[in-house]
């Protein structure tokens, strides 16, 4: 459970005997053992040849909260390898990325945290404080905010920030910040709030106050006018990767 596992499609289709060839069920139960709500997740692979490889997982969020960096990570290791499908894009040549990083949401920023408080917190404060998991919050929000910050600022540096799409929001209140209320009417409110986040503007974590904020100055696109410009550019490539491919 100290170390991250990553399970890669890549990986399992270029060594079929590969004992990280595990099952899609298994994988999706493990990543979402999430501590103190769901039970951590055992199972066992086995590769043509008979070796095992046992795996004790928990939720992948407490290692990759925002996991669109690892992605970027497995494809570029690809590129590096020479994979057919990506030639001839280059490492760094971010222009030929499509990133859409989709939030699960959270709960409305209300700034409940201060020194002054935090100061006098013991083990149990830190875990239970203010009537919340403050240590929890604070790690979980602040990995997923670096890294979209992260690549925000690699693509713009490499003038491709329209490339990298990040949904993500940060108002819910109530029982739809919650992890375990599936209820009707919560799940009916969780699909009426993603329908209002479409037509919201596309937004970036601000480093400062740690808020969504309008990711362009000049335009504001919605959310749902950069997925469809995306779902454009993914069409014209599989069109363009069809036309190449032998007949």
């Amino acid at each position: 459970m100290l170390q991250p596992i990553i399970f890669s499609s890549y990986e399992v289709k270029n060594d079929k005997r590969n004992t990280m060839d595990a099952l899609l069920s298994d994988i999706c139960i493990s990543t979402s053992a999430a501590p103190t709500y769901l039970p951590a997740h055992y199972f066992k692979t086995e590769d043509c040849h008979g070796n095992t490889k046992e795996f004790h997982l928990i939720d992948g969020g407490v290692a990759a909260n925002n996991p669109a960096l690892v992605a970027i990570g497995e494809v570029t290791k690809q590129i590096f390898k020479e994979n057919p499908d990506f030639f001839p894009i280059k490492p760094m040549d971010y222009g030929r990325f499509l990133v859409i990083s989709l939030g699960t949401g959270s709960a409305k920023f209300e700034a409940n945290y201060n020194a002054q408080t935090a100061k006098s917190w013991g083990v149990l404060g830190w875990l239970l404080g203010s009537g919340s998991t403050p240590l929890v919050d604070i790690f979980t929000q602040a990995s997923a905010d670096m890294v979209d910050i992260h690549i925000s600022a690699v693509f713009k540096a490499l003038h491709s920030e329209q490339n990298y799409l990040r949904i993500q929001d940060d108002t819910l209140q109530g029982t739809l910040s919650s992890v375990d209320v599936a209820t009707k009417e919560n799940m009916e409110k969780l699909a009426s709030t993603g329908a209002a986040l479409l037509k919201k503007p596309v937004s970036r974590a601000n480093l400062q106050t740690g808020r969504m904020v309008p990711a362009y100055h000049s335009t504001e696109m919605t959310n749902e006018e950069a997925l469809k410009r995306f779902a454009k550019l993914l069409s014209d490539e599989r069109r363009i990767r069809k036309a190449r491919s032998p007949k």
